[in-house]
């Protein structure tokens, strides 16, 4: 696909610049399989870049890393009736294999706690065994009616976390720690700020005892949800049979936990930072922090090449990553335009008069029109002015959040800020789920979380005028 088709524009056709970002920028396109997408290389680096970092603080709390079947016998999900009853209709089914009708069906994986749980009743005998803190990182399927590509697709990458515990409070702080890192994680290594809270009874995930969520605002107004932390409780281990000999002798049911982000989260990178001329990516997970661009090699060839040479060793050697453009035939123009729209955080020039002065040009991918001249011996300095720029990039979304949020107390005021998608829309709620259907069905906002500290006693709800229980963020959301 050209790069010099114009993009849609960013704040008219959000939707359809979304799309052509992705497809242009070469990170993803639709498979042949309906809802399933291709992630090209440019793609997978962003989600290798990320999946790594997240693995790493994963690991550094003291839980291991598995792999476990895609298919799960339909019997170990049937006895996990609740759990069934959730994602029944986005399951697939696997009937025949090998020209023959299987005995029993298999379930393609849609998540993983009934064939783990199946394996922590083997492996937990006593108090001795907890935790049990286990990981995964794979692909699941999960039937999608309108997929997006990265944002809802019927098959994704995620890393699901399963965890099993001697008491509640054990669970719930681990519950507490995995929303803490993954709200962390976002922050630090994505540049984007989230709400972390509970979710509603009617959103929480199915079999739950409670479910929590990290939420982020996108540039439209439009709220997506990150990541997800669960408190199962004993709800599945009862059913799978997971127990522990503790100190007394007495036979208990373990507390469990459940947790996961997947390639959404590139969704979240590229809505959140993008603008008119496409990606714009954190240097954390930019496959190429700089990329450098020679002009009029042609007339200093030789030592041209020797000073990109030394340039690109110096910023190698800060552990950058680094991207030589020496492409003949094609234009410093076409270059610029070609790594502005897969978000670079910087390009470097340096051409004939560069090169006798003993200087480089910056251009930083931040929508600034100036250059900036940079002495040679000062590359040293890009390595802390890339860390700037992620903090730049995160404070300007910060700030978007902060100046979205809007807290409403009038029901007339709540569907005009919706209407007007404003962002997320702060009212009191009253806790009923027949409150929380009808705001759903006559304004498209759904709640996004209960942001924590805002439990207990509020003003009337927003939606019925009954005695506030909570006050909720809402938001039409992707």
């Amino acid at each position: 696909m050209s790069d010099s088709k114009k993009l849609p524009d960013f704040a008219s056709a959000f939707s359809d610049w979304y799309q052509e970002v992705i497809l242009r920028a070469e990170l993803a396109e639709h498979a042949a399989v309906r809802g399933c997408m291709v992630i090209r290389p440019y793609g997978y680096a962003i989600w290798e870049l990320l999946r790594d970092e997240l693995d790493r603080r994963i690991k550094s709390r003291g839980v291991s890393n598995v792999s476990f079947p895609l298919l799960i016998p339909q019997s170990l999900l049937a006895r996990e009736k609740d759990h069934v009853a959730g994602f029944s209709p986005e399951c697939a089914v696997v009937t025949h294999a090998g020209g023959e009708a299987l005995q029993e069906p298999l379930i393609v994986r849609p998540t993983s706690e009934t064939i783990i749980h199946e394996s922590m009743a083997r492996w937990i005998g006593s108090y001795r065994d907890l935790p049990l803190r286990l990981n995964q990182w794979a692909n699941v399927i999960r039937w999608e009616r309108r997929p997006r590509l990265f944002l809802r697709n019927t098959e994704f990458q995620w890393q699901e976390g399963h965890t099993a515990h001697a008491t509640e409070a054990e669970a719930r702080a681990e519950v507490e720690a995995v929303v803490q890192q993954y709200h962390d994680f976002v922050a630090e290594v994505l540049a984007i700020p989230t709400v972390m809270g509970h979710k509603t009874n009617r959103e929480k995930f199915a079999g739950a005892v409670e479910s929590s969520s990290i939420e982020g605002l996108m540039p439209d107004g439009k709220g997506l949800q990150m990541g997800t932390v669960h408190y199962l409780g004993q709800n599945f281990s009862q059913m799978a049979g997971v127990k522990y000999l503790d100190q007394t002798g007495t036979n208990r049911f373990v507390e469990m936990t459940s947790w996961g982000v997947s390639t959404r989260l590139i969704g979240a990178l590229i809505m959140a930072h993008g603008d008119a001329k496409g990606l714009v990516l954190p240097p954390a997970v930019a496959p190429y922090q700089v990329v450098i661009v020679p002009i009029g090699r042609d007339k200093n060839p030789d030592g041209l090449d020797r000073a990109v040479a030394e340039i690109s060793a110096t910023l190698r050697g800060h552990a950058l990553r680094v991207m030589v453009d020496d492409r003949e035939g094609v234009s410093p123009g076409a270059k610029f335009y070609h790594w502005e729209l897969r978000g670079v955080p910087l390009r470097i020039e340096i051409g004939p008069r560069d090169l006798e002065a003993g200087v480089v040009t910056l251009v930083w991918r931040t929508g600034a029109t100036h250059k900036e001249v940079l002495v040679r011996s000062q590359l040293g300095e890009i390595s802390a002015r890339l860390a700037a720029f992620q903090q730049d990039l995160y404070q300007a979304a910060e700030m978007r959040l902060t100046a979205r949020t809007v807290p409403v107390q009038a029901k007339e005021d709540f569907v005009r800020a919706v209407n007007d998608q404003v962002g997320f829309v702060q009212a009191d709620w009253c806790g009923s789920d027949a409150c929380e259907t009808a705001i759903t069905d006559a304004t498209g906002a759904t709640t996004r979380n209960i942001p924590f500290g805002h439990e207990g006693e509020h003003g009337p709800c927003i939606w019925c005028g009954a005695p506030g229980r909570s006050r909720v963020l809402f938001a039409r959301a992707y």
